[in-house]
């Protein structure tokens, strides 16, 4: 069985919206697209690299997907270690409104998204991945449904934007497993759900 593992990059205050370019996504005025793009660096490449390499399959938000299909087909040389990847790997989107993608090895996913996706996690051969796609992670987090999250924080406040989770998500745990800092001082955690949060007290008791 494969494990559901996403990558996301984020600011510190949690914007996860057009990390790429000034143009990916502007939906609600967004004015800020293309923060990440000054803090690219070797160590942030190595460790994208590593996580396409354990790649066995992508599932991605239609929003997400509609970026990846104008770009990444276009970029055809067999070396480029992510281009291979996504173009080569089975693809799936979510979407109930996606007709018939033009982008070689997509499939539609629609219905029970649970369901669904527990059943891709079952015949991957390798890490099923979702990167970027925000909402989609959010919902499947809330699911139980994520194994490991790869969380790149930018050392940037941009105010206005998506944020990753929000008010009303599934109150879950984490447990650290590994990170490190690039030179240009991205943050890249990577966190395994573990269940619910526990919650304790500083209180003293009361016949202290």
């Amino acid at each position: 069985m494969g494990k559901l593992v996403s990558t996301l990059f984020v600011t510190l205050d949690g914007v996860y919206q057009a990390p790429g370019g000034p143009q990916e996504d502007t939906t609600g005025g967004f004015a800020h697209g293309g923060w990440s793009f000054h803090y690219g660096d070797d160590d942030f490449g190595r460790f994208i690299t590593e996580v396409f390499d354990r790649a066995g399959a992508f599932l991605l938000g239609r929003r997400t997907y509609e970026i990846f299909s104008s770009y990444w087909p276009r970029t055809t040389d067999p070396e480029d270690p992510i281009a291979s990847r996504l173009n080569g790997l089975p693809k799936y989107v979510v979407s109930s409104t996606l007709g018939s993608p033009e982008w070689s090895g997509t499939t539609v996913v629609g219905g029970d998204l649970a369901k669904e996706v527990a059943a891709l996690k079952e015949r991957t051969d390798g890490e099923l991945q979702i990167h970027g796609s925000g909402a989609l992670v959010r919902s499947l987090v809330d699911l139980g449904l994520v194994d490991t999250l790869h969380l790149l924080t930018f050392p940037v406040v941009l105010g206005t934007g998506r944020r990753l989770f929000v008010e009303g998500a599934v109150p879950t745990a984490f447990r650290h497993t590994g990170g490190r800092i690039t030179s240009k001082g991205v943050s890249i955690q990577s966190y395994d759900t573990a269940g619910r949060p526990e919650y304790g007290s500083y209180e003293l008791p009361e016949d202290a």
